[in-house]
C-alpha cells in the first residue's frame, strides 16, 4: 500500500509539473504577442502624421476606427520583380536560414577540416592531452582559415554580393557567381581520384569541363580529399616522434626499469625537440603552403 501510494503521489506531482509547465508557455507566447501588438502600434503612431493626429483627436469617429481595426501583419514577399530584389522579411529569413548552415559550410567547404585535424595530430604525437586546449587549436585554425580563405571571399563579396545590393543582378544570379569562387578552390585542392569516384557514383555525365559537374558531387569529393591528406600529414607529423618513444622505451628496458612508462620520460624530449625545430612555424608554414592560394 505504501508502494501504491508513493507511485500516485509521484504521478499526481508529475501531472502538476505538466499543467504548470503548459500554463508558463502559454503565459509567455500572450506576452509575446501583446510585446508585438505594442511595439507595431508604437511605431505606427510615430509614422503619422502630427496634423493629422490632432484632427483624428477631435474626430471621435475616426478613434472609434482605429479601435475596430484587426490587429494583422502586413508580409511582403513579393519576388517576381525583374530586378530580382527581395523583400525585408524575406532577406532576414535567408540570412538566418545561411547563419544556421554557417558552421557546416564553414567546415566542409573550406580548409577548417585539414588544418584542425592536422593540429590534433600534433598535439596527439606531443603526448600533451591538453596543451594546447581545444579552444586555442580551434581559434587558431578558424584564423588560418580566413587567411587562406580570404582572396575567395572576397571574390564571392565583389562578384555576388555587390552587385546584387546594387540591383544590378538577380539572386539566381548572385547565387551561381557566390558558389563559383568556391567551386574552383575546391577543385584546385582535391585529389582528382575522389572526384572521379564522386561521379562513377553519381552516375553524372561529364564530357568536356568540370563546369558541368553538380556542386553536390563536388562537395564530397573534396571532403574525401582533405581527410586524406589530413591523415597523410598526419602520419608524417607523428615519425619523429615515435623514433623519440622507441628510443626511449628501449633504453628503460635496458636499464631494467620495467614499471616506469616510457611516454612519462619522452614527454619533454619531444617536446624539446618540437621546440629546438621551431616546430609550429614548420607545421603552420607548410601545411598552408598544401593548399592552391
Amino acid at each position: 500500500m505504501t508502494k501504491m501510494a508513493m507511485k500516485n503521489s509521484s504521478i499526481k506531482k508529475h501531472k502538476i509539473l505538466t499543467i504548470l509547465k503548459i500554463l508558463c508557455l502559454m503565459v509567455t507566447l500572450v506576452g509575446s504577442i501583446i510585446c508585438i501588438g505594442s511595439l507595431r502600434t508604437g511605431a505606427t503612431g510615430m509614422d503619422a502624421n502630427p496634423g493629422q493626429e490632432a484632427n483624428d483627436n477631435n474626430d471621435p469617429t475616426a478613434e472609434e476606427e482605429r479601435d475596430t481595426t484587426p490587429f494583422s501583419f502586413d508580409i511582403d514577399l513579393d519576388t517576381t520583380a525583374d530586378t530580382g530584389t527581395l523583400s525585408g522579411t524575406l532577406q532576414i529569413v535567408l540570412l538566418l536560414t545561411v547563419l544556421s548552415l554557417a558552421p557546416s559550410i564553414l567546415i566542409m567547404l573550406t580548409s577548417f577540416t585539414r588544418i584542425i585535424i592536422v593540429l590534433h595530430f600534433v598535439r596527439q604525437a606531443l603526448g600533451t592531452a591538453t596543451a594546447p586546449p581545444n579552444q586555442v587549436l580551434v581559434g587558431l585554425a578558424l584564423f588560418l582559415t580566413i587567411f587562406i580563405m580570404s582572396p575567395v571571399f572576397s571574390q564571392v563579396y565583389n562578384d555576388a554580393i555587390v552587385p546584387m545590393q546594387e540591383e544590378t543582378i538577380t539572386s539566381k544570379e548572385a547565387l551561381e557567381a557566390g558558389v563559383k569562387p568556391l567551386r574552383t578552390f575546391m577543385l584546385d585542392n582535391m585529389n582528382k581520384k575522389d572526384l572521379k569516384l564522386m561521379i562513377e557514383i553519381s552516375g553524372a555525365e561529364v564530357t568536356e569541363s568540370y563546369d558541368e559537374i553538380p556542386t553536390t558531387t563536388i562537395i564530397p569529393a573534396f571532403i574525401m580529399s582533405e581527410l586524406r591528406a589530413a591523415f597523410i600529414i598526419g602520419f608524417l607529423v607523428y615519425i619523429p616522434f615515435i623514433v623519440i618513444d622507441m628510443v626511449v622505451a628501449s633504453t628503460l628496458m635496458s636499464m631494467g626499469m620495467m614499471m616506469l612508462p616510457p611516454t612519462t620520460i619522452s614527454a619533454p624530449f619531444k617536446i624539446l625537440l618540437f621546440i629546438l625545430a621551431d616546430g609550429w612555424s614548420l607545421v603552420i608554414g607548410n601545411l598552408v603552403q598544401t593548399f592552391h592560394l
